[in-house]
């Protein structure tokens, strides 16, 4: 049996997950990153089937890196699990016929367990549990993990109510703003760099800060922060093109994939665009407020074809620009 003390942490994750309403997306990412410590899990995932496949909507752990990573529905555990319905555990992933092994290996998990997210018999997504080791998981790490998964099914079911269109937008949307959230952000990135391989043709990826953000919310509260980062997103949105997908990566930070796009005159194109927009003054409740952004890019191919290489050096010219926006100017 669980001990007293996970039992205690069972029960304030509950609590939080009702804090957090209908937010879906916060939801699965709060329950995967509750999972880790909750069963001494190394990663955790949850997927939704899409289309005939798996795909990773939360992650957390030696997962956290494969956000967005898609799997056949009937060549791994998850899928099998989806279309069974039952819970089902894999001792080590290097023996077990029944799981994507290349995908196992990309994640570096040996064991884990899979889990249905059902509510009133309407199967909404998989949990996963994973381990770095073989053979990992005991009995109380299913109970355990059954208790967590009712509850997130049911904010699932109670968010969604069957419409599967709708239960993909809440997991794929930031709540606050409605652009992409970093889910379907990592998701499109990987297929916009693996669409540029295969054509031989450029995408681009911006990371934008939003700077002063901090300042506003201590000077005049969070509900002003909040109207802020809506307007902010907004003028993102406007600025981009109806082909590029704009994401709120979190708080104060901000995505961008540009596709199609040619060379780096492009992508200038698009970052003056976005200067220009997020520079018009902005009022709110009679109070004037000054957006500003630092704004990094990185080019694929010339920045290489790894996304996660191509976010990093995209967030190091982010910075950059951040720090030479406040250097003073030469006398």
């Amino acid at each position: 049996m669980p001990s007293r003390e996970q039992l205690v942490q069972v029960i304030r994750i509950q609590t939080e997950i009702a804090k957090l309403g209908l937010d879906l997306g916060g939801v699965m990412q709060y329950i995967v990153e509750q999972t880790l410590p909750l069963i001494d899990a190394d990663g955790a995932a949850i997927e939704l089937s899409e289309g005939g496949e798996m795909v990773y909507r939360a992650a957390a752990g030696i997962a956290a890196p494969q956000l967005g990573l898609r799997l056949k529905l009937d060549a791994s555990l998850s899928g099998k699990c989806v279309i069974s319905g039952h819970t089902l555990s894999c001792d080590d992933a290097e023996t077990d016929t029944r799981v994507d092994q290349e995908a196992c290996r990309k994640v570096g998990l040996r064991s884990m367990i899979v889990m249905p997210l059902k509510h009133r018999g309407v199967t909404v997504g998989v949990l996963k549990a994973m381990s770095a080791k073989p053979a990992k998981f005991q009995k109380q790490d299913l109970k355990l993990l059954e208790m967590l998964s009712d509850v997130v099914a049911a904010a699932m079911y109670f968010s969604v109510k069957y419409d599967h269109d709708t239960l993909f937008q809440k997991a794929t949307q930031d709540g606050m703003t409605g652009l992409a959230n970093r889910a379907l952000f990592m998701d499109r990135l990987r297929n916009a760099v693996a669409h540029a391989g295969r054509n031989q043709r450029c995408a681009g990826i911006l990371m934008v800060d939003m700077d002063g953000l901090k300042q506003i919310n201590d000077t005049y509260g969070h509900r002003v922060g909040d109207a802020v980062i809506v307007e902010f997103s907004s003028r993102m949105k406007t600025a981009a093109r109806a082909t590029d997908t704009v994401a709120r990566l979190g708080g104060d930070e901000f995505g961008v994939i540009l596709t199609p796009i040619e060379d780096w005159d492009g992508i200038d194109s698009v970052i003056r665009r976005i200067d220009a927009e997020i520079s018009q003054p902005f009022v709110f409740e009679a109070q004037e407020y000054r957006l500003d952004a630092s704004i990094g890019a990185a080019l694929v191919p010339a920045d290489g074809h790894e996304p996660d290489r191509l976010l990093e050096v995209a967030d190091q010219r982010m910075y950059l620009a951040k720090r030479s926006r406040k250097e003073p100017a030469p006398d």
